[in-house]
């Protein structure tokens, strides 16, 4: 087996928004990389993309050597010249079953034996569309929080003939880039990130679609509120601190109101699309479409300033 340490040439298929994250954390982190996508046109635009990414976070004291970071990053004219070299794939194609096993055929006929692929997917399991990939033992999810490059958590997900060792050696690969990897035991869909927040975002819904508030009450509960604790830490360590006596305290105190709110909500309803351009329309009242890209902007430069305060408070 392959050391770790070794992983020093990594491979980007696929160079949308998450792909570019990817080959930032990558290069900042010391490594070589290889990006292709199959349009010319992202091709063209990947390195400036990388660039303004890079700028943003060494402007916000999170990283430093953009310039030489950038040098790293080879732009590829075909797969082969991406995948061949590396000791590791990162695979962000567009989120599509038939999409993804096309490509896991392809890198996996490609790569070396000793390398690894990791997939971007964000609910995909490996297994649907890894199962007749050559090198298929090489091949786990990888799944990264959006914005990739600024959020540091990764999902690690092994398919059920994912090699043994592979994820072990992905986490201290993804550990030693500064990433904070997510260990998954078997698949499960949604894997953990998205089943939390679709569990959130379904009662939001309900709770929309019921007429008890508001789009932005809604999200001022969570802004404001929850989402000030969950910043830097968990669901069960809030509640480990919120009853005197610990996490067993606070269950026997608040149990049967979570079961009878859970017991509540055993119709599965859905999104219906009434309640979507509802929640649509509160939604442009309050940020037209057309200031969509410019509030992204905003959302990374919350980040960049939230992680720096947290790196220097040690949380």
């Amino acid at each position: 087996m392959r050391q770790q340490a070794t992983i020093e040439t990594v491979a980007i298929v696929g160079a949308g928004l998450v792909g570019s994250a990817w080959s930032v954390i990558f290069s900042l982190a010391g490594l070589q990389v290889r990006v292709y996508d199959a349009d010319p046109g992202i091709r063209s635009r990947i390195l400036d993309q990388v660039s303004r990414a890079m700028n943003d976070m060494v402007d916000a004291g999170l990283a430093e050597g953009a310039k030489e970071a950038l040098a790293r990053v080879t732009v590829c004219d075909t797969l082969a010249d991406a995948v061949g070299p590396a000791d590791y794939v990162q695979e962000s194609v567009f989120e599509r079953v038939d999409v993804k096993t096309e490509a896991a055929s392809r890198i996996g006929a490609l790569i070396r034996p000793d390398a690894i692929v990791g997939s971007s997917s964000s609910g995909i399991p490996a297994s649907a569309f890894t199962e007749k990939a050559p090198n298929r033992g090489r091949f786990l999810v990888v799944h990264p929080v959006n914005p990739p490059h600024i959020v540091p958590v990764v999902e690690l997900v092994p398919a059920p003939w994912t090699d043994r060792g592979v994820v072990d050696e992905v986490r201290s690969f993804m550990e030693r880039i500064g990433r904070a990897p997510v260990v998954l035991t078997r698949e499960i869909e949604g894997f953990i990130l998205n089943r939390l927040q679709g569990a959130l975002l379904n009662e939001a819904f309900a709770l929309l679609e019921d007429g008890y508030a508001s789009v932005a009450d809604i999200d001022a509960t969570i802004s404001k509120g929850l989402g000030l604790r969950w910043s830097f830490m968990g669901p069960f360590e809030t509640i480990d601190l919120n009853a005197p006596g610990g996490l067993d305290d606070y269950a026997r105190r608040l149990e049967p109101l979570y079961r009878s709110i859970a017991q509540s909500r055993t119709d599965a309803r859905g999104w219906s699309q009434s309640l979507i351009e509802k929640a649509d329309f509160e939604r442009r009242a309050l940020l037209p479409k057309d200031e969509l890209p410019a509030r992204r902007d905003w959302r990374d430069r919350m980040l960049l300033g939230l992680v720096k305060h947290l790196r220097r408070s040690g949380a």
